[in-house]
């Protein structure tokens, strides 16, 4: 039995996607209310809260792999709470900000969940992704009331990956040998620029999108309004302040563990025009 968590969002489903699709037996999905979740054939809900791990007792009932996004909820207790249950494997995603930016709190509060699941007792495998592609849904409101997007570092181009590559590199690592024990860093398949973002998803929409390049100040201030001056800050710097060659490699991780090439964010633009209209 494997069990998802984060199952509605941009990984868990298409992670839900891949086992179904691939023929896993046996797969749950974590959700908060399983009456309004629609998951593919053969995936059961299952309810339960990351944020209280005495919630997942019923869900984590003779599951024996785990998928775990880090940053989720009381991680300590949800670890504990799956060896107790007889869980012997988890596939945990972390952030590659562990290796490339260790001084970020959140950095360090990513490495401490990957110790604490090494120090378990129980198999691991390690996900550490780049910048997502989706992150560029924040622009969103924006594009569909104005058609303009406000961002800084215009032209810094970091290796995006597709949510879709994450999982399938988690399904690899669920449903086949070798893997336990194994941190994997994942990028997309070349860097792109905020601006080779906008054309892209201007492309999917089939119209235009304009680009406005603000300071990191004024990013600041907006950002800072919803998500904390500390959080701003260490955004600010993944998404140019403070980029550095770690953060900026292309890696070839998902091609080797997937034995397909990693989707571009262009592809992902297209997939998810929808999102902006």
């Amino acid at each position: 039995m494997i069990l998802v968590t984060g199952a509605t969002g941009n990984i868990g489903r298409a992670l839900l996607r891949e086992l179904s699709l691939g023929g896993a037996a046996s797969v749950r999905g974590l959700t908060r209310d399983a009456g309004r979740v629609s998951f593919p054939d053969g995936i059961e809900a299952v309810e339960g809260d990351l944020g209280r791990a005495d919630s997942l007792k019923g869900a984590l009932e003779g599951v024996r792999s785990l998928f775990l996004l880090s940053g989720m909820g009381a991680e300590a207790g949800v670890i504990a709470a799956a060896r107790q249950a007889g869980v012997e494997h988890v596939v945990l995603v972390s952030s590659i900000t562990v290796q490339t930016h260790p001084q970020l709190t959140a950095a360090g509060a990513n490495l401490a969940v990957e110790r604490l699941l090494k120090d378990s007792g129980m198999a691991w495998t390690i996900l550490r992704p780049t910048q997502f592609a989706s992150n560029t849904l924040w622009w969103a409101q924006s594009i569909r009331a104005e058609g303009v997007v406000r961002a800084p570092y215009a032209d810094v181009g970091l290796p995006a990956v597709h949510p879709a590559d994450i999982a399938a590199v988690a399904r690899a690592a669920l449903t086949e040998p070798g893997h336990r024990g194994r941190t994997y860093a994942l990028t997309g398949p070349a860097r792109v620029t905020v601006r080779q973002q906008v054309a892209a998803v201007a492309a999917a929409l089939g119209r235009e999108v304009t680009l406005v390049e603000i300071s990191p100040e004024e990013a600041h201030r907006q950002m800072a309004s919803f998500m904390g001056d500390e959080t701003a800050n260490a955004v600010l710097d993944l998404m140019g302040g403070d980029v550095n060659d770690e953060l900026l490699t292309v890696r070839d991780t998902v091609a080797q563990v997937t034995g397909s090439a990693a989707r571009s964010f262009r592809q992902w633009a297209a997939e998810n025009g929808d999102a902006f209209r």
